[in-house]
């Protein structure tokens, strides 16, 4: 039987899942699942088995937003920060998240993972992938931007979460997705993740409804629109260079002007996919040699 999709929403979460859905939904969702320890030494239980039941119900809030068509989740598993934890707690957790996610792989669930994960780690990596590109010379000093570096992101498939909610009561991000969610709806409640609920999901969901109007679409827009404009400057000033060292008249001829940014973009475009095609190639050739580290 599926671990995600068995059991079937009460009627009254079927209710309410329908007035929910009347309103703007989120397409992705990011949770910090928060409260393991916690919910364990408050059921006087080992925390093996707190860690377990956060397992547990992860897969129950997939089926909830399953329910409530939300397409993506992301969840933050472990942090580079949690191997400094005892030895006996971290094998345990590494011998529970194959079990568990590989159940959940087996079942192709619209889920991404973050494990071992820091986001100052996943900027820095970024920023090291655009270097490379440089020194290979498959990119411009020029082609490096904050557009690219999203596209450098381990999460440059996915579109950034339009809310992340914490649990446990801590109001605080530790380091997770700090660039994805600039214009994210923050939403931290203080039930241990153990012991979440449809109702909490629901009311995260109505607090991103609330805060939705337009500004935070606007936000995002205004925030697209303003790196446009400062690209286009740059090819602006990149174009008037060109044509001062080759004598002609930086302000003259426009038609020349628009031609010559549009060769410009254009080679810039061509020089990012091929960039982004090797970056792929050679993060698929590290998963793979890491595959086979690992038998």
């Amino acid at each position: 039987m599926s671990w995600v999709k068995e059991g079937e929403l009460s009627f009254w979460e079927r209710f309410c899942a329908n007035i929910i859905k009347a309103g703007p939904m989120p397409k992705h969702i990011a949770f910090i699942m928060d409260g393991n320890r916690r919910y364990a030494k408050k059921c006087q239980v080992e925390r093996q088995e707190g860690h377990s039941q956060g397992f547990n119900k992860l897969a129950e809030t997939l089926r909830w937003c399953l329910n409530l068509g939300i397409l993506e989740v992301t969840v933050y598993a472990f942090s580079i920060e949690n191997f400094k934890r005892s030895k006996s707690e971290v094998d345990g957790l590494m011998d529970l998240a194959r079990e568990k996610f590989s159940r959940l792989m087996e079942e192709q669930c619209f889920l991404n993972i973050c494990f071992a994960y820091t986001s100052r780690h996943e900027i820095s990596n970024a920023v090291r992938e655009m270097a490379w590109g440089v020194e290979q010379g498959l990119l411009d000093p020029s082609d490096v931007s904050e557009s690219l570096l999203d596209k450098c992101l381990y999460t440059n498939h996915s579109p950034h979460p339009d809310i992340l909610i914490r649990t446990s009561g801590e109001v605080r991000l530790s380091d997770f997705l700090l660039w994805q969610t600039s214009h994210s709806c923050l939403v931290f409640q203080p039930v241990l993740w153990p012991e979440y609920t449809f109702w909490n999901l629901c009311e995260a969901i109505l607090q991103f409804q609330m805060n939705h109007s337009m500004l935070q679409q606007k936000a995002r827009d205004m925030y697209a629109e303003e790196r446009k404009r400062q690209q286009l400057e740059r090819d602006q000033a990149a174009v008037t260079e060109q044509l001062l060292q080759e004598g002609l008249p930086a302000s003259g001829d426009p038609q020349l002007r628009r031609t010559r940014l549009h060769k410009l973009s254009a080679r810039r475009e061509e020089r990012v996919q091929g960039f982004l095609q090797a970056l792929e190639l050679k993060r698929a050739d590290w998963l793979a040699h890491l595959g086979t580290a690992s038998t």
